[in-house]
């Protein structure tokens, strides 16, 4: 029996990571090899857990129909996804020389692994126990902490898994991983628009604590991880970095507008909450969550194949195109709120312009990737990355005034001023230049 188990382990491993998976490493030690087929293992686990966990508390749409439905705001529930994103983008700089310092790096992404559990599950108990402004802001806060305990994990885990998982394994190991969740993410939305998962605060607050479960188990797997000791030089204070070489961004023209560009395109990641806000009840203000994570969740799914080969080609094309549809999405949004509400209101279709916003976001998010890798050269990447996300992070915590727009005018004028983004998004990015075939 053991050896049947044995082998069928095997066999399932080697579908996943290719065979050889067990002996041939091409840039790791052989130390690292040797225990790299039980790392694959913790990695894979660890990661489906965590990416499974980010789909049950999703900012964009499960903590955005929770903090309504508990009664806050729509300033609170704009302010969900711009704290997410920022928070987790810009401690990066401040803490990675820190991190850097250690030898072995995996208790930081296990300990902030952990601490994003215990976020969730303070999410999960204000639900619960709380109601009103209280309880929106008490989330947001929490939304805070989850993203900056997601920077320290953001900033270990490339390292820890540059050193134990081999080249040709690790676009696999992250693949496979982000593939089984988005499939138990489509399952959890088919669950809610279909009823058998109740859509109530309570049961939203379950599945709150079972992400909990998730990030803890991920945790505690992750340390059980053989991770041999790395360099401790090398790291510089990003934050002072990128602070002395803001310049850059006048300097070097492209830079400039690759910065300009990607920050006009934060619109695409904030809009989902303002989608959902479109099919609220005017007596309860609660819309529907199901058919939004099935849209969502299969949007992302098709998103990465579809972008990622096109940006291979022309990531500055990519970019354009995700900025010119979703300046027409959003501007066909705000013009049938302002002229004909019943035709965008219904449910199905909300859902099917969100499939088509995510997808143009999945596009923004392979596009600028791409383009700045392609666009820097070696020695310039890591500081055109940090002043990147820097101003962009800023950008982000600017969208929050969005949610502030909405209330004064309505989510017509929201949709608007996302058009005006979006197109603006796309002038500048044509002004870009074609890295792929330089």
């Amino acid at each position: 029996m053991g050896r049947e188990s044995t082998s069928f382990r095997d066999t399932a491993a080697e579908a996943v990571f290719g065979e050889g998976y067990d002996r041939v490493c091409h840039d790791i030690p052989d130390s690292a090899c040797r225990e790299q087929p039980a790392n694959l293992g913790i990695h894979l686990g660890s990661l489906t857990a965590t990416k499974t966990g980010d789909g049950l508390v999703d900012p964009k749409l499960v903590l955005a129909w929770l903090v309504g439905a508990l009664g806050g705001s729509a300033a609170t529930i704009g302010l969900l996804v711009p704290v997410r994103e920022a928070f987790a983008l810009v401690p990066q700089l401040a803490i990675g020389h820190y991190v850097r310092r250690l030898p072995r790096r995996k208790l930081v992404w296990a300990l902030a692994s952990i601490a994003q559990g215990l976020a969730v599950g303070g999410i999960a108990v204000v639900a619960l126990t709380l109601t009103g402004a209280g309880a929106a802001w008490a989330i947001v806060s929490l939304v805070l902490l989850f993203a900056i305990a997601r920077s320290f994990a953001s900033v270990s885990y490339k390292d820890v898994l540059g050193k134990t998982v081999s080249k040709r394994r690790r676009g696999t190991v992250t693949g496979t991983a982000a593939s089984v969740a988005a499939t138990a993410i489509l399952l959890f939305g088919v669950g809610l628009w279909t009823g058998a998962i109740p859509l109530t605060t309570t049961a939203i607050a379950v599945g709150l604590l079972v992400a909990t479960v998730l990030w803890l188990v991920a945790g505690l797997l992750f340390t059980r991880l053989t991770e041999e000791p790395g360099a401790t030089d090398g790291g510089v204070d990003g934050l002072a970095a990128v602070v002395g070489n803001l310049a850059l961004l006048w300097r070097d023209r492209q830079l400039g507008l690759f910065v300009l560009t990607r920050s006009l395109l934060t619109v695409t990641a904030i809009a989902p909450p303002y989608l959902l806000a479109v099919t609220a009840d005017t007596t309860t203000g609660l819309g529907s969550l199901g058919p939004f994570v099935v849209a969502s969740s299969l949007a992302a799914i098709i998103g990465g194949r579809l972008w990622g080969r096109l940006s291979d080609r022309s990531s500055r094309k990519v970019l354009m195109g995700a900025a010119a549809s979703s300046a027409v999405m959003f501007g066909v949004a705000g013009v049938l709120l302002l002229a004909s509400p019943p035709a965008l209101t219904a449910t199905w279709s909300a859902a099917a312009l969100l499939f088509l916003v995510v997808l143009a976001y999945q596009g923004v998010r392979l596009g600028r990737s791409t383009h700045l890798v392609d666009m820097a050269a070696p020695d310039q990447r890591a500081l055109y990355t940090a002043v990147s996300n820097t101003v962009v992070g800023a950008a982000l915590l600017a969208t929050g005034a969005f949610g502030l727009l909405q209330q004064a005018l309505g989510l017509e004028w929201v949709f608007l001023s996302f058009a005006l983004f979006s197109l603006t998004a796309l002038l500048t990015a044509r002004a870009l230049r074609e890295v792929q075939q330089a």
